[in-house]
Parts: C-alpha cells; structure tokens; sequence
C-alpha cells in the first residue's frame, strides 16, 4: 500500500487528476481516502513507486511522513477558511505546523507514530480531542489569538481523551511550545514495548498534572528563542495561498428557492450536502463517496478527473478531503448549487447522508491490510444495504456509525454514536458493538454494550438499537447519542440481546 501526503486534506484540481491518472497506471484505477486525509493505493508493485513518486513530485506532491515513528499528516477542519465560526484560518497553522515537522531532526525517530489537528473554528470539525496533540484557535477577551493545547488523546488499544495541559498559548510560542511536548516525549516515551509507546501512556503514567510540569519545565528552555513566531513568518505562510476573487453576490436566490421548493431530490441533497459559508451568496459542498455498494471513501480514476473539472469550474480549481472521507467543493456559488448536484448525481457522488446513518465512516479492513482483524467492507455494505432508504435516515436524524477491523482503530470507532469493532475469536471474524461515542468540543468514548457478533448480525443489531432509540427519544430533534447519554447503554442492551422476532425497524 502506498499513501500518499495531502496536507491538511487540501488539493488543486491538477494535483487530483495526477492522482487519478496514477491510480489508472499503476494501481486498479481508483483510490481510497483515509481518516488522516490522505490518499491510500492498494496495489501498487514494488518496482512502480520511483515513478510514481516521480509523478506525485511533478506537482508537488509526495508521500513523505504518512507512516513510520514520526510526526504524521496535519489534520484540520474540511470546512478552513470559510466556515462561519472560524476563529482563524487554520490551514495556515497547518502548513506552519508541517513545515517545522517535516525532516525535523530531532523527532524523525519517534518512539511511536505521532499525530495533531488543528481546529481553527467554535465547533472542533477535527476530532482535536483524540489526537496525541490537539490545538484548539482561542481569541481572548483583548481580541489576542491562542491556542488552547490539548496532549495526550488518541484511539487504538487504548482509547483516551486528551488533557487540556494549557488553556491559552499565545500564537506566537506555538512552535516552542510544540518543540517542548515532542522532546518530553522522545525523552521518556516507551520505545521497548509498542503498544506502551504513544504519548497517551505517558501521559497517563506520569500523570497530566506531571507531565504538564515537564513541558513547562522543558519549555522554560525554549521560550522566546529563535523558533518564536513573528507576524512576518505568519504572513510568508499566508502567501503560500491563493485566495479566491469573491464575487459581491445577493445574499438570498431567488431562483435557488424555487429550485428547493419544487425539486425534492435537490432539496433532500441541499438540506444534508450543503453548508454554511462566511461569504454571502456561497456555499460548501460535500460530495458523498457513501452511496450504497460502493466502501466508504472509494473513489474511481474516472471520478476522480470529473470531480477536478467540477472544482475547477466551479470552485476555483480546489477541493478537500474531510476526515469523515468525503471530498468538499468549498467555494461554490448559490446560483451554480443545483447545477453541481446534476453533475454529483451523474457521478454516484450526490447521496444525501452526510450526518446520517449511511455516511459510515471505514478502515480497508482485513480486504486490504494485514493488520486487520476482520473485514470492515462488507459490514459497511450491510449496513448501507439495510438502511438505504433516506425517509427513514432522515426520520432516524444525525448519526455516525463507524467501523475499524482492527484494536488500531483507523475508522475511529471509538468515537461513533455507534462504533463496530471487528476481533478475532477462535480465529474466525466476530465484531464487537459499543455505543456513545463522540466527536467534537463534547468527545466520549463509545462503550462496549455486551458479547460481539457474527457478520450477518450486525444489520440487525444496529436495527435494533434504532428500535431502543426511536422508542424512547423525547422528540423528533433528540439524537441518537443524546438519548444514550440520557438513560445509558442498559435499556440499547437489553433491546440488542433481547430474543425477540425482527421488528419493523430492522425491515428497512
């Protein structure tokens, strides 16, 4: 497998239909977008990789740090730099995070992979909470800019929520600061047992309370020496970008409103697909790579150069991959949405199930990598197969659904309203159910609601847990993980293992 670097999730249109034509030449013509927004081939031979490196290279791309015991790709919210509530423009936090990461001498050996978003907005679109460094964007009260400094999350084995060890870091002791925790970590970090290794066992070990002492202790070296930000270093990174050229636009369509008032399909797409944007008369867009038959975060050669043509016309030639993987067009204009739908709905690229049900976030699972425990693939297709009727997502509301094949937990079960796990149990696949989990500035950890299943199963267990739930949510507006952190996992449980016939639900 190669994966191959998208900083940040953000790619020019040329650069993904370099893309495309790589995954035709040497790959099986389509590629898969993972939770760290990147790109994965599955079937590249050993021998190809110098020409497509060379390839990648001819526009700037790369596939440097996207494994191995270092600083990996710089997540960040889908939605930078025009979403509504965004605080700043965090893709030029990335790119400065990624600059002082990349070939850093002092932490190209790791003791274990090592992993930061950064959430430049109100809401955390970035699951900040569960990553070994999350930065949150703060504005002081003074207007001043900072970053709350969460250390210390992260998935896998052993699932935690991070510490918050500062609430406000000025912008410009990012870098120092950053230096601080990494040499704490490269000092004491486990390097004999590697499922003892990421920074959440050190943190743990030692304490948040400790460990924050050390940095502040180490970081007490580092401030205000020469790796202090200055604005001059923030505005270099800030013309690293091509701004688009907004154009002044009415805030309401009028021609747009009847589009949504007379054409159902649209409206449905609009309602879940279509997002918020800081500059009036715009609008992002999120191109579903969930439609049912096809693995969550899939994406054709042929697709590939469509959706570049589509960004390029309508989008200033740029798109984003989210950690959710699905892409966005992020700069669409009102007046060209329905258009842009025609075209998403030509493609199998228009599913309206962002936020619901079907929008299931997966690993390759044990289809592609050997790490798995069981296949992730065909739970997901299940599922999407049982559920594929959008009244009923509709009625069921906001609800993530993740799987992971392995304890690694590269779909992020852990924190899905409902996460499956896929385990090994006398050497044949069985997957195990928790419920309750979370992203966001609200972050939990799903709990595991009893004994796992067999493959077949599962459709009908997550039927029955929407049984559970539509029983007993209060309204309409109650979401799913709402109405388990109100009564508990107990009565989820009780209806699951229940021996009772298949309900009416479950026949979806």
């Amino acid at each position: 497998m190669l994966r191959i670097a998208i900083p940040y999730g953000l790619l020019a249109a040329r650069q993904f239909r370099k893309l495309a034509a790589i995954a035709r030449q040497f790959d099986r013509g389509y590629g898969h977008f993972s939770t760290r927004q990147n790109l994965q081939l599955n079937w590249p031979r050993l021998e190809d990789v110098p020409d497509m490196l060379e390839a990648l290279a001819s526009v700037e791309m790369h596939a440097i740090q996207t494994s191995g015991n270092c600083v990996r790709n710089v997540t960040t919210d889908h939605f930078a730099s025009v979403a509504p509530d965004e605080i700043v423009d965090s893709f030029v936090w990335c790119e400065l995070v990624r600059q002082w990461s990349t070939f850093h001498p002092e932490f190209s050996f790791l003791p274990r992979k090592f992993k930061i978003a950064v959430n430049g907005a109100l809401n955390d679109r970035t699951a900040a909470l569960v990553h070994d460094i999350g930065l949150n964007a703060i504005r002081a009260d003074d207007g001043a800019i900072g970053f709350q400094v969460i250390v210390g999350g992260g998935l896998g084995r052993t699932p935690v929520i991070g510490h918050v060890i500062r609430e406000f870091l000025p912008w410009q002791h990012l870098l120092t600061y950053l230096d601080a925790i990494l040499r704490v970590y490269n000092r004491y970090g486990r390097r004999d047992n590697k499922y003892k290794a990421r920074i959440k066992i050190l943190v743990r070990e030692k304490t948040p309370e400790v460990f924050t002492r050390e940095i502040e202790e180490e970081w007490a070296h580092l401030k205000d020496g020469p790796a202090t930000l200055i604005e001059a270093e923030i505005q270099r990174i800030e013309a690293r970008f091509n701004r688009p050229s907004y154009e002044t636009l009415p805030v309401h369509h009028a021609a747009l409103a009847e589009l949504l008032a007379t054409d159902r399909a649209f409206a449905a797409w609009y309602r879940r697909n279509v997002h918020p944007h800081k500059m009036p008369g715009y609008a992002a867009v999120s191109l579903s790579l969930k439609k049912t038959g096809v693995p969550p975060g899939d994406v054709t050669s042929d697709q590939m150069e469509a959706i570049a043509d589509l960004a390029d016309r309508y989008s200033f030639g740029e798109l984003r991959v989210s950690h959710e993987q699905n892409l966005i067009l992020a700069d669409v204009q009102q007046s060209d949405l329905h258009a842009v739908w025609r075209r998403a709905r030509e493609l199998g690229l228009a599913t309206p199930n962002i936020g619901l049900l079907t929008n299931i976030i997966a690993c390759p699972g044990g289809d592609f990598c050997s790490l798995a425990n069981a296949k992730s693939l065909p739970i997901a297709a299940a599922i999407q197969e049982r559920f594929d009727d959008l009244y009923f997502l509709h009625d069921i509301g906001e609800l993530d659904l993740n799987i992971s094949g392995c304890i690694n937990s590269c779909g992020h079960h852990h924190v899905g309203h409902i996460g499956i796990l896929g385990v090994d149990k006398a050497n044949e696949e069985w997957y195990q159910v928790s419920i309750g989990g979370s992203q966001g500035v609200n972050a939990s950890l799903g709990k595991v609601i009893g004994p796992s299943f067999a493959q077949d199963e599962i459709p009908d267990v997550v039927g029955r847990l929407l049984d559970c739930y539509v029983a007993r949510r209060e309204s309409d507006d109650e979401r799913f993980i709402d109405v388990v952190r109100r009564i508990g996992i107990e009565p989820f449980k009780e209806t699951v293992y229940a021996n009772t016939h298949q309900s009416a639900t479950t026949s979806h």
